[in-house]
C-alpha cells in the first residue's frame, strides 16, 4: 500500500482592521493576519500579527527584487483621495491584501525568501526585519520566529471584541495562550515613523512625516 501524505495547507486570513492612534496626526489603520499552516515551509504553524499598508509595500518591494523574473501578485491600488466611507475603503484593501498573501504563500520562489516569514510571524519592524535577515539582529530568522511564538503572541486565538483603545494605550496584539485578553504583548512599535512615505515610490522608512487632510485615504 502506498503510505498516506499529508496536503500541505496554508491558510492566511487578514481581517480586524483597527484605527491607531484615532484623533491623532499620525493615525493609520493596521490589520490582524492569521496565518495556520502544516507546510514544511513555516517555521511557527499558527501566528497572529498586526500590520499596516505601508509594510505589505515593502514587503512586495523586497520580494520582486529578490524573486528575479518570477512575477509577485499585484497589492491593491492606493490613490490620494477616495470616493465612498472609509469603511467601505478599508474593507477593500483588507480584501485586496488577503488575495496578495494567499497568492505570495503559494508560490514556493516567494516562500524562500526570510523576510517574508518574518513580515508574517514576527511582529518585528521592517530595519529589525531587515537587519535580522542580514545577520546583524540579535537572533537569526529562525529563533526570531520561535521566540514570538513562545511569547504567546504567535500562538494566536480569535480575538473576543473588546471595546475601541483610547489615544495612547498600546498597539494591540492578538490573544494568545495565556493572553485572553488580547493585550499588547508584542514588541514595541517601530522608532521610526512611516507615517509619511510614498507608499508607492519610496524605500525610505525614515522620510518626514505628513499630516492626514479632508478625504485622504487611510495609511
Amino acid at each position: 500500500m502506498l503510505e498516506n501524505q499529508e496536503e500541505e495547507l496554508t491558510t492566511v486570513r487578514v481581517q480586524d482592521p483597527r484605527v491607531q492612534n484615532e484623533g491623532s496626526w499620525n493615525s493609520y489603520v493596521d490589520y490582524k493576519i492569521f496565518l495556520h499552516t502544516n507546510s514544511k515551509a513555516f517555521t511557527a504553524k499558527t501566528s497572529c500579527v498586526r500590520r499596516r499598508y505601508r509594510e505589505f509595500v515593502w514587503l512586495r518591494r523586497q520580494l520582486q527584487k529578490n524573486a528575479g523574473l518570477v512575477p509577485v501578485p499585484e497589492l491593491p491600488g492606493k490613490s490620494t483621495f477616495f470616493v465612498g466611507s472609509t469603511d467601505e475603503f478599508v474593507e477593500k484593501r483588507r480584501q485586496g491584501l488577503q488575495q496578495f498573501l494567499e497568492k505570495v504563500v503559494q508560490n514556493v520562489v516567494l516562500l524562500s525568501d526570510s523576510r517574508l516569514h518574518l513580515f508574517l510571524q514576527s511582529q518585528l519592524s521592517v530595519p529589525e526585519i531587515e537587519a535580522c535577515v542580514q545577520g546583524q539582529g540579535s537572533r537569526t530568522v529562525t529563533d526570531a520566529i520561535l521566540h514570538y511564538a513562545m511569547s504567546n503572541c504567535g500562538w494566536a486565538q480569535e480575538e473576543q471584541s473588546r471595546p475601541a483603545l483610547l489615544p495612547g494605550d498600546p498597539r494591540p496584539g492578538c490573544a494568545g495562550l495565556g493572553n485572553p485578553q488580547g493585550l499588547s504583548c508584542l514588541q514595541t512599535f517601530p522608532h521610526w515613523s512611516d507615517f509619511g512615505m510614498d507608499d508607492a515610490h519610496s524605500d525610505s522608512p525614515e522620510e518626514p512625516a505628513e499630516p492626514l487632510g479632508g478625504q485622504r485615504e487611510p495609511q
